[in-house]
């Protein structure tokens, strides 16, 4: 005679269930995310993209997140096998880099890639574009480091006044959310860095968990689904119709960031570390807007008091002459009407200049080895 089943506790049931969601959410305190950011559909299923991911308006299909394995693994230069005849030239820098308003094609990389050109014994060169907005050098070495393992020939690093002070360094959401590769690199490079300074992002072991972690997860998983929207539009960014352009009538102020002089607030160091690497480098200043406007004897444009920025270039041209970098000054090669809504954002044909000035300087720094 079969026994009578015994009832099912709901309480029991849910109380167990509520057990297991406990610990699978406390369990995630010992996953690392970064690693996961290399299981990626690009380069695989979807192509690599031209530049990193950024932003967070949907119909861009793209976001911002701090995984730098998921951002090199949905890059296309992590997909490209590189091969005898390439030169390959990464480019590093700002949100001017990575293209603010322009298409992949119009970008610096994209217009050194149409020019076709070929030195070093007839390699061409291939230029990826590495760029991410946001100004910080440290943003810049944490990328470039992550970078050599992919076999650089050369590093083009564009860069701007407003990367150097040394209260910058870790504004970039990018630089605080990714704390330990950034002590990493203060204890390699032994810059003059806080390692714990505030600003560097400590996430508590409620922050580890799953339920603390679910943004940083589904990040993930839509930069995945993102793949597909942009492998089939090729839209990567919001290109708006009309924009404020970049200022001209500036304020009468001398002000950039409550310094008196510049010598000694420079993360200059900071910048040593990136044209240590033993890869060829060129240091390139970028151009900038300079405004005849309102007050424009007093500022450059809305970053730069004129003062600041001459003391800039000229601290700069003696620490690259001391070092024996290969340098180039473009500060003014670009009219103030080839800015679009940034002092630092160039125009396609104002980028067009920008490529030409670099691509001498690639070939002058291959002639040079």
């Amino acid at each position: 005679m079969e026994q009578n089943k015994s009832p099912i506790n709901p309480f029991r049931v849910l109380l167990k269930a509520g057990f297991l969601l406990l610990l699978f959410n406390f369990a995630f305190v010992f996953v690392n995310l970064e690693p996961l950011g290399k299981l990626s559909l690009y380069n695989r299923l979807f192509p690599g993209r031209e530049r990193f991911p950024f932003g967070e308006t949907g119909d861009a299909y793209n976001l911002s997140l701090f995984n730098l394995d998921a951002m090199f693994a949905s890059h296309v230069l992590a997909g490209t096998e590189k091969t005898p005849d390439e030169y390959r030239v990464l480019l590093i820098g700002d949100s001017s880099v990575w293209g603010t308003l322009l298409t992949p094609e119009q970008t610096l990389a994209g217009q050194l890639n149409a020019k076709r050109f070929s030195v070093c014994g007839r390699r061409m060169v291939r230029a990826y574009n590495l760029g991410y907005p946001t100004i910080s050098l440290t943003k810049e070495l944490m990328i470039l480091d992550r970078a050599l393992e992919y076999q650089p020939d050369m590093i083009v690093w564009l860069t701007t006044l407003e990367s150097f002070p040394l209260d910058k360094q870790f504004e970039s959401p990018l630089v605080a959310n990714n704390a330990e590769r950034v002590r990493q690199l203060i204890t390699e490079y032994q810059l003059p860095l806080n390692p714990n300074d505030p600003a560097l992002v400590e996430p508590s072991t409620w922050d580890q968990t799953f339920v603390g972690r679910r943004r940083a997860v589904a990040d993930l998983v839509r930069l995945q689904i993102y793949g597909a929207l942009w492998t089939s539009t090729g839209i990567d960014q919001y290109y708006p119709t009309d924009y404020a352009r970049a200022q001209i009538d500036l304020e009468a102020s001398k002000d950039f960031h409550g310094l008196k002089t510049l010598q000694g607030n420079l993360a200059l160091e900071v910048l040593e570390a990136g044209m240590s690497t033993g890869i060829p480098t060129l240091l390139v200043n970028e151009p900038i807007l300079i405004s005849n406007g309102q007050n424009s004897d007093i500022r450059y444009n809305f970053f730069y008091p004129r003062w600041a920025y001459d003391e800039y270039r000229r601290l700069l041209a003696e620490y690259a002459s001391q070092k024996g970098w290969n340098y180039l000054d473009l500060w003014n090669l670009a009219p103030m009407n080839e800015f679009t809504n940034s002092g630092v954002h160039l125009t396609p044909y104002g980028e067009s200049l920008l490529a030409a000035e670099v691509a001498r300087g690639i070939q002058s720094v291959c002639r040079a080895k």
